[in-house]
C-alpha cells in the first residue's frame, strides 16, 4: 500500500488473458471426439479458463474461498428480518464447520478462510477466523457516510491481502463470500448509486422480509440516496458512502485477483454488487470474473445485465456466503476435465467431420 495514497494500487494494471493459450485451447476443442459445439458452454468455459490460467488445459484442483463478515449501521433502521447479532453468531458457525459454505468447502476440498472485519457482537471462535477489525460496524448510511476514507482503504486492502494469500497458496480459482446483516440494503444502495435504477426496482426481501418490510426498506434507501446523491461523483465515493466493509473487501479481492492473475467465480447479489464496484474502480477487472448463479433477489438481474454477465446456474438461491459459487465449481471442473481428458479424433482413431 502506498504511503502517499493508500488506494493507488486500485488503479494498477491487471494481467491480460493469454491469447496464445486461448487459441491453443480452441484448437484442442475442435479436435475432440464430439461434434463442434456439442458441449455448449462447457467448451467456452474451458477455453476462457485456459486463457486466464495461461495453459492449454486449465485445472481447478486448488480452490480458495474467502468469506468476509461485517456488520452494517443501516441495520438500525431496521431493514432485515434477522437481528444484527446473527453476524457474529454466523462467524462462529463458519468456524465450527456448520454453515452451508463450510459444508461445500469440505466437499470441494477447498481452502476456506473467514475474515472478520468488524461486528457489533463478539464471535467466540478465534481458531479458523482471521480478525482484521476495522470498526464494530459501518455507520448508518441513511444518516451519514457508511465509512471514513481510512476505513474504506482498510477494507479494500483486506480484500487484496486475501487475494495475495490465495495466490501464494497456488489458487486456481477464487470465490468471495459475504456475511453481514443489512448487506442486501447496502448492495441495493450501491447499485442505485452506480446508476442502475431506483430502490423500488432493485430492493428485495434479503433475509426474508415480507411485502411491508421490503416497502420500508425501499423508503429507507430512497432517503439515503437523497442524502448522498449530490456527492456520488466517483466510483470510490459511492462505495465509501453506501457500501459495507465486507463488500469493499470483496471488491478489493476481485481487483487483486485480476492483478495477480487469478480467475474469480462471483457468487450472488452481494458479491455482484462488489463486482460492479470493482469494475467501476478498475474496468479491466471484468476479464477475470465468471458468474456462478442468478440470485432470487430481484436486483440481481439488473446487476448481471450491467456487468454483461451470464450466470451458470439458476437455482433460486439467495443465501450468500459464496454458496452459489461453490455449488457451481463442479460444473467448471467438469469443463476442465472434459477438455483435458477427452481423446482427439486422431488419438481415438475416429473419423473426423467431413467438409
Amino acid at each position: 500500500m502506498s504511503d502517499i495514497n493508500p488506494l493507488a494500487w486500485l488503479r494498477s494494471s491487471v494481467r491480460r488473458p493469454d491469447t496464445s493459450s486461448t487459441a491453443a485451447a480452441a484448437t484442442r476443442q475442435a479436435q475432440l471426439t464430439k461434434p463442434p459445439g456439442s458441449l455448449g458452454l462447457l467448451e467456452t468455459l474451458a477455453i476462457r479458463l485456459a486463457g486466464l490460467q495461461k495453459r492449454e488445459c486449465p485445472a481447478l484442483e486448488r480452490v480458495w474461498i474467502s468469506v468476509f463478515a461485517a456488520d452494517h449501521g443501516i441495520a438500525a433502521e431496521p431493514v432485515s428480518a434477522f437481528p444484527q447479532s446473527v453476524t457474529a453468531q454466523m462467524i462462529d458457525n463458519f468456524a465450527r464447520g456448520g454453515a452451508a459454505i463450510s459444508v461445500l468447502a469440505r466437499q470441494l476440498g477447498a481452502a476456506l478462510e473467514i475474515v472478520n472485519l468488524g461486528t457489533v457482537g463478539s464471535p467466540s471462535q478465534t481458531q479458523g477466523v482471521l480478525h482484521q477489525l476495522i470498526a464494530p460496524s459501518t455507520a448508518n448510511f441513511a444518516e451519514t457516510a457508511a465509512m471514513s476514507h481510512e476505513q474504506l482503504a482498510r477494507a479494500l486492502q483486506a480484500g487484496y491481502d486475501s487475494a495475495t494469500r490465495a495466490h501464494d497458496d497456488g489458487c486456481e480459482l477464487f470465490i468471495g463470500g459475504d456475511m453481514g446483516i443489512g448487506n442486501s440494503s447496502s448492495a441495493t444502495a450501491l447499485a442505485c448509486g452506480y446508476g442502475l435504477g431506483a430502490p423500488s426496482a432493485l430492493a428485495g426481501p434479503g433475509t426474508g422480509l415480507g411485502a411491508r418490510g421490503v416497502a420500508h426498506k425501499v423508503s429507507v434507501l430512497e432517503r439515503a440516496l437523497a442524502l448522498h446523491g449530490p456527492h456520488l461523483d466517483s466510483p470510490l465515493e459511492v462505495l465509501r458512502r453506501l457500501g459495507g466493509f465486507e463488500i469493499a473487501a470483496l471488491a478489493g479481492a476481485y481487483i487483486g485477483c485480476a492483478q495477480l492473475g487469478i480467475p474469480v467465480l462471483v457468487d450472488g447479489f452481494i458479491s455482484s454488487a462488489a463486482a460492479l464496484a470493482a469494475c467501476r474502480l478498475n474496468p479491466d477487472t471484468r476479464d477475470w470474473l465468471l458468474f456462478s448463479h442468478r440470485s432470487a433477489e430481484p436486483g440481481h438481474v439488473i446487476l448481471l445485465k450491467a456487468l454483461d454477465a451470464e450466470p451458470l446456474l439458476d437455482l433460486g438461491m439467495r443465501l450468500g456466503e459464496g454458496s452459489g459459487a461453490a455449488v457451481a465449481v463442479p460444473l467448471l471442473r467438469s469443463a476442465c476435465l472434459l477438455h483435458a481428458q477427452m481423446a482427439t479424433f486422431a488419438e481415438a482413431g475416429v473419423a473426423g467431420r467431413q467438409a
